[in-house]
């Protein structure tokens, strides 16, 4: 097995704040197998669910109710996990638990104006649904309009993905001001860490914490989902050394997490988010 960085070099790297490593700089690329292997076992369990917003999706059994909440879920994921929770819970009561039907009867339009989470509003959540609107009125799913769009032949499938969607999302939002609350808007660099978790969720498919009801990727095309903490809890393994969070990180980390599981390489965020947690 090799890596894209020499461990030996890379475990005594600062990290992005130029902090010295806290982990063992001895650890070796066996080592740094086994405690991801041990951490993604120890995160990736039922128990995890209820503390994370993977959970909403997991309320649903229909598909377009999975895909949407996944996406409205994973929107709102930064910040405190609690307070996500709390707003992501919040959002779908707007939304009356019936996300699907909430958006084919454009009942989104009649939403009040309000806050849902830090800087996103009741405006923001509308401009989405407008652009979801049209690509659930065309497609009975995410997925199929995924496929129609090339998506699973794409390199980066979440960039392809998102470039979709946000065609859709300017069709319906013309005057464009509230798009990037949805989407990121500069794809060439943007880490697009929110979609890769979404993407996660309906990809993996070892039925534990994801849902993995799409068919159209398998989990050997997804990416890390990139964060500052999963950045710098790789940085501190000696997995990542770009001190940037953005979307050259990602290709990087991704490349390296592939060498010890090229299957299934999201498996190890369950790993990073653990290990995070203890540093």
């Amino acid at each position: 097995m090799t890596t894209p960085h020499n461990p030996a070099d890379a475990a005594p790297r600062a990290d992005a704040c130029g902090a010295a490593p806290l982990l063992p700089e001895e650890l070796s690329l066996s080592e740094i197998k086994e405690l991801l292997d041990s951490e993604a076992r120890r995160i990736n369990s039922p128990q995890f669910i209820g503390d994370d917003p993977v959970q909403f999706p997991r309320r649903f059994t229909a598909q377009p109710d999975i895909e949407i909440a996944a996406l409205l879920a994973s929107t709102i994921a930064w910040g405190n996990r609690r307070m996500i929770c709390r707003d992501a819970d919040r959002m779908l009561a707007l939304m009356e638990n019936a996300p699907h039907r909430f958006l084919m009867e454009r009942a989104f339009e009649e939403l009040p104006a309000g806050n849902i989470h830090r800087t996103f509003f009741t405006d923001d959540l509308r401009a989405y649904l407008r652009g979801l609107y049209l690509i659930y009125n065309e497609y009975p799913t995410l997925e199929q309009f995924a496929r129609a769009r090339g998506v699973h032949h794409a390199p980066a499938p979440a960039w392809a993905l998102a470039e979709a969607i946000n065609e859709r999302l300017a069709t319906a939002n013309p005057d464009g001001t509230r798009l990037s609350r949805c989407l990121p808007q500069n794809l060439r660099t943007s880490a697009l860490k929110r979609l890769n978790m979404a993407l996660r969720w309906l990809v993996r498919t070892d039925g534990i914490v994801d849902i993995g009801i799409w068919r159209l990727l398998t989990p050997d095309r997804l990416f890390i989902p990139l964060d500052v903490h999963v950045g710098n809890t790789s940085r501190q393994l000696g997995l990542l050394r770009r001190r940037t969070d953005d979307r050259r990180a990602v290709d990087e980390l991704t490349a390296a997490l592939r060498q010890f599981n090229p299957d299934d390489p999201t498996v190890y965020d369950f790993a990073l988010f653990g290990i995070g947690m203890k540093l």
